[in-house]
């Protein structure tokens, strides 16, 4: 099914008349009868029932319908996309991440460097955290991640960005919320949620705090619920820092241990396109140059 026979449907399944349908599309009727015929001998399936009143969607047809109208608004989208994009430039990267906090410096560092390279774009593709699937296939062609996470990937090198330090997340009226450090005596007497895909510095000192205090704790399924659970009074819980998306909704302070968390930048193996690699290394002369940023 081709563009066209695609507007086809839809107009129809519109209009729910072949000659207004015919009309609207600047074609005969005869024409659309026969397209509207193509596509249901191509797909298996009647999408209309005939009769002289109209055409009806039939369940199936209705379904597909549903589905085909996303695929051309979809579709419509990727061709706008593609031809602003190629009216500027003639390059483009793409850098997978989480969330837009999790690299912090990085609008500062795409201001920065589309200043100086004016034909090439970088876009952000946010993904799953320690997704890396499509980085892999070829779809991203930088990637932030946890260190442990991708470093026995093969085919992939790793350009170190920061250390993630590890913070008391509560609510910002919480008493804790109001020290400047949180010690693991300080839990004593709360509820720690753990797990949820937690890097394993952080496991270690989830198990430390739980051994010396004794505090009461349950898993927790992801980062998202986690916070949920904050906001419910279920619970406290330890995260590092990079997750903080400086909303202001929750209060994160500094909790005193000596692990951090490795973030890197992650670029395909085989790759030398000058651009990217110019763009890891303003990434990381960022970070470099802002030691004291609390992540």
């Amino acid at each position: 099914m081709n563009t066209k026979q695609m507007e086809y449907v839809l107009e129809l399944a519109q209009t729910r008349n072949f000659n207004r349908a015919a009309e609207n599309l600047f074609i005969s009727q005869p024409t659309l009868t026969y397209q509207i015929k193509t596509v249901e001998d191509e797909i298996g399936f009647p999408l209309f029932e005939r009769s002289g009143r109209g055409a009806a969607l039939t369940p199936a047809g209705a379904q597909f319908c549903t589905t085909l109208r996303n695929i051309r608004d979809e579709l419509k989208r990727a061709t706008e996309q593609g031809q602003n994009f190629s009216a500027r430039y003639r390059a483009d990267i793409s850098v997978g991440l989480p969330m837009r906090s999790a690299i912090y410096f990085l609008p500062q560092a795409i201001e920065a460097f589309e200043a100086k390279n004016e034909a090439v774009s970088v876009t952000p593709h946010f993904l799953p955290l320690a997704e890396a699937a499509s980085f892999l296939k070829g779809e991203e062609d930088i990637l932030f991640a946890m260190e442990h996470d991708v470093r026995h990937i093969p085919d992939v090198a790793l350009h170190p960005l920061f250390e993630s330090r590890i913070y008391l997340i509560t609510e910002t009226r919480d008493p804790l919320a109001q020290k400047a450090v949180i010690r693991a005596e300080d839990l004593a007497g709360r509820t720690l949620m753990v797990g949820g895909g937690s890097p394993p510095q952080l496991r270690r000192v989830q198990q430390r705090v739980i051994e010396k205090t004794g505090v009461a704790y349950f898993n927790s399924a992801n980062h998202d619920t986690t916070l949920t659970n904050v906001a419910a009074k279920k619970g406290v819980c330890l995260a590092p820092g990079f997750l903080n998306d400086q909303s202001g909704e929750f209060a994160w302070t500094p909790f005193d241990c000596e692990e951090t968390v490795p973030c890197v930048l992650c670029t395909h193996k085989q790759e030398r396109r000058k651009e990217v690699i110019d763009f890891v290394k303003l990434l990381q002369n960022i970070y470099a140059a802002h030691t004291d940023f609390a992540v």
